[in-house]
């Protein structure tokens, strides 16, 4: 029997294909593997950033409020309400006196006396 001539390779064979395959699938997770720890690490510098910012924040507001309340203490409180009551009073009288006067009811020598007596109590 005579046995045929092998034919010369075209390739580099089962091992090698599998050899490759195998370089090239650890490549791929390498390469999956550093995207995905870089994507980890962009997005809590993000978070820090953002948890960074509120604190900031929340740190203004609290000396905005300070401000404020410092401010509202520095200001001396405002008259009370019943002083001005008698304002009110005493410029109604001096104004029915002024009409009495205008309409010849009090004589220049009463009114000055019924302003005058207004005016000291």
């Amino acid at each position: 029997m005579r046995r045929r001539p092998l034919a010369p390779r075209r390739g580099p064979g089962l091992v090698g294909t599998v050899a490759r395959t195998a370089v090239i699938a650890g490549t791929a997770t390498a390469t999956a593997n550093a995207v995905n720890s870089s994507q980890a690490q962009k997005q809590q510098a993000r978070a820090n950033a953002a948890a960074e910012s509120q604190a900031i924040a929340d740190l203004q507001t609290q000396m905005n409020q300070l401000q404020t309340q410092e401010v509202q203490a520095a200001i001396p409180a405002a008259p009370a309400a019943p002083a001005a009551a008698p304002q009110s009073e005493l410029v109604a009288k001096l104004q029915q006196l002024a009409d009495l006067h205008a309409q010849g009811i009090l004589s220049d020598d009463e009114f000055a006396a019924a302003k005058a007596k207004a005016l000291s109590s």
